[in-house]
């Protein structure tokens, strides 16, 4: 098992917010708004540094979408900041009709993501957004996994032309990807090389997988472990490379298990190479009040479980 160290842990929407502050200097057509939550989604660099690219449009997501959308027209890149279940739910008919339907250049960044917003509750903690984002035709879903690559992945999508769905979160994970790496869209990331078990993972969850990877090594278990930080489009030729190999999958996702990045791995192999395949995300359940590591861990989203996954899906081959 290949050896995966980080020297501190940093929230992803830190790494948003260096992104962001990034293109503020270097591409003149990027454009921020926000819902009123400019700390929460730490856009304060941009702001202070470009106050006439900044709108604050206050708590209302909905126009906010619209004035994205109509500000695509004139040649700007408008990037969207507000919490993760208001840049989805609360303005999906928006985001339809007014910026996927006609392929608007529109980048729909949203923080607070899943379960670890933590002690806000079920309320504020979507675990659909993933689904909801990923069935808009048009649509980017990327779900990086650490600070290095949320800020790479927000200086790439500026580059990309059409809508975008950008994810990342409120706690402090650990920082492992390279520092100024290359973030390309849809392009699988292979951490480790194994034999008996495939484990896809995505966002926070990469980690864990990373995790239950040295654990499974130590019990003579070879895993192979996938970050997927695009959702869609999928890298369909990774996984089908690997899943060959290995003969069985594991998903790893803070996401309910319908609609998330599973169901897409599911979808790909029922196609082509049906495989045994188990599921780490939350089923069919909304969150509630409590520290992230506590919801993480009573919803099943944790090393122990991907572990668990893995010894189980092995044993169904």
């Amino acid at each position: 098992m290949k050896k995966y160290t980080y020297s501190e842990k940093k929230d992803t929407r830190s790494g948003f917010g260096a992104g962001l502050a990034e293109l503020g200097k270097t591409n003149p057509n990027v454009v921020a708004l926000c819902a009123d939550l400019i700390g929460s989604l730490k856009m304060d660099a941009f702001k202070a540094e470009n106050p006439e690219r900044f709108f604050q449009i206050g708590i209302a997501e909905a126009n906010m979408m619209c004035i994205a959308a109509g500000l695509t027209i004139g040649g700007k890149i408008p990037f969207t900041g507000t919490f993760a279940n208001f840049s989805t739910g609360r303005v999906y008919d928006q985001i339809r009709q007014s910026i996927a339907y006609s392929d608007k250049n529109v980048k729909i960044c949203a923080s607070h993501a899943g379960l670890t917003l933590g002690e806000d509750g079920a309320t504020h903690q979507i675990l659909e957004d993933i689904g909801l984002m990923k069935m808009l035709p048009n649509m980017v879903v990327i779900n990086p996994c650490d600070y290095n690559q949320t800020k790479a992945a927000t200086i790439a999508i500026a580059d990309y032309h059409g809508p975008v769905y950008l994810r990342f979160g409120r706690p402090t994970v650990p920082n492992f990807t390279p520092e100024n790496q290359t973030f390309e869209i849809g392009k699988a990331i292979l951490l480790n090389e194994g034999t008996d078990v495939t484990i896809i993972a995505t966002g926070h969850l990469t980690w864990k997988a990373i995790e239950a990877g040295e654990k499974l090594a130590e019990m003579g278990i070879s895993a192979e472990i996938i970050n997927i930080h695009t959702i869609k489009p999928l890298d369909n030729e990774a996984i089908l490379k690997s899943i060959a190999k290995t003969k069985c999958v594991v998903t790893a996702e803070e996401h309910q298990m319908h609609g998330g990045l599973g169901d897409s791995v599911a979808q790909l192999l029922s196609r082509n190479t049906p495989t045994p395949q188990e599921f780490v995300a939350v089923n069919d359940s909304f969150g509630e009040s409590g520290t992230p590591d506590e919801l993480m861990t009573k919803y099943g989203l944790d090393t122990i479980n991907i572990i668990e996954a893995a010894k189980k899906v092995i044993a169904r081959k």
